[in-house]
């Protein structure tokens, strides 16, 4: 059974992130995987069946709390700055690299729903990961909230965000109003019954509190990291998106995928955003688990680039199929389906 202890990450600002490292059997160092949880929630949302899946595969896995969240230190709470995010989940890589257990040249990133638009933009501009995982990722908030938002009521909602702006001006605490509810009369980010049912499940140890400041969710309309997916390359790149996503939306998600260079990898889930943590669990961890057991183990020693595939291992594209005609000239492997 891997072992796993608690960790408490130095980041910026004088806080810590609170974080569980699991250590796999074996002796070590192990390759690593860093894991980050999405808008609003924390690790205890669905996360450790997936940290568990791959410390039994033989990877080190930490899981850290963002800034604001869960037991992580920062004011104010509630409070999602992508771009603190980031530089936050930086710093945890750091701490990763560090610890004795793990091979500090063999570390791979996963992050779902906001965080796998996060490990878009890490995997983009820090080249000391091997591989990289998104799931189900936030690929445009411009996009989301043209979706989200009806037409005659954007001048409402940008009021809102003026009016807690002028409030902060003032001097006073950021407003602040629930994630999810059920009742569409209700501020809340999410009304869907699949998002309020995940976010509202019970879970042993979890703390979290259904709020949110209101400026996050500006900060979330302002997002890009879709920008990001054609950078990541060298480093190899899987992207695991739901058929049916509403939340992150899947067709901006197949776009980004084919703006990516190669090595990459698709794989689509039925259903819709939050299938992959639950009856998409099976495919969305074995296909993450195998791209990491292909990504950091039996890898090169740097020479100052990111090796692009393992030793050995052919480049597994998994380009959406074209029409005949359409491509590129380079072959291409189907896109990995749990539809059939």
């Amino acid at each position: 059974m891997p072992r796993q202890r608690t960790v408490s990450v130095p980041a910026e600002g004088g806080i810590s992130l609170d974080g569980v490292l699991y250590v796999p059997e074996g002796e070590g160092p192990h390759p690593a995987v860093t894991m980050a949880h999405g808008f609003g929630g924390t690790f205890e949302q669905g996360l450790r069946p997936f940290a568990e899946l791959f410390a039994a595969r033989g990877f080190a896995v930490l899981l850290h709390d963002h800034r604001g969240f869960g037991r992580s230190g920062g004011e104010p709470r509630h409070d999602v700055d992508p771009w603190r995010q980031i530089a936050d989940w930086r710093r945890v890589i750091s701490f990763l690299e560090a610890q004795p257990e793990v091979d500090g040249e063999r570390i791979g990133l996963w992050g779902t729903s906001y965080a796998g638009g996060h490990a878009l933009v890490l995997g983009a501009t820090d080249r000391r990961l091997r591989a990289v995982v998104a799931q189900v990722p936030t690929i445009s908030g411009y996009e989301q909230g043209l979706r989200r938002v009806p037409p005659d009521e954007v001048a409402a909602v940008e009021e809102v965000f003026a009016e807690d702006e002028r409030a902060q001006a003032r001097g006073d605490a950021p407003r602040r109003q629930k994630i999810v509810s059920d009742d569409p009369d209700e501020p809340a980010s999410y009304h869907m019954p699949d998002a309020v049912g995940f976010y509202l499940a019970e879970r042993p140890g979890n703390v979290w509190r259904n709020e949110i400041t209101v400026r996050s969710n500006r900060a979330a309309r302002m997002y890009e990291p879709g920008v990001w997916a054609p950078r990541v390359s060298p480093t190899p790149l899987l992207m695991v998106v739901a058929g049916k996503d509403t939340v992150t939306l899947t067709d901006q998600a197949l776009a980004a995928y084919e703006r990516a260079l190669e090595p990459k990898r698709l794989v689509l889930v039925p259903g819709g955003h939050f299938d992959a943590y639950t009856r998409g669990f099976d495919l969305a961890g074995g296909a993450a688990a195998d791209w990491f057991e292909t990504h950091l183990k039996h890898v090169p020693v740097r020479t100052g680039k990111p090796a692009a595939t393992a030793v050995g291992e052919p480049v597994q594209s998994g380009r959406i199929p074209r029409k005949r005609g359409a491509g590129d000239g380079r072959p291409s492997a189907p896109a990995v389906r749990g539809d059939g």
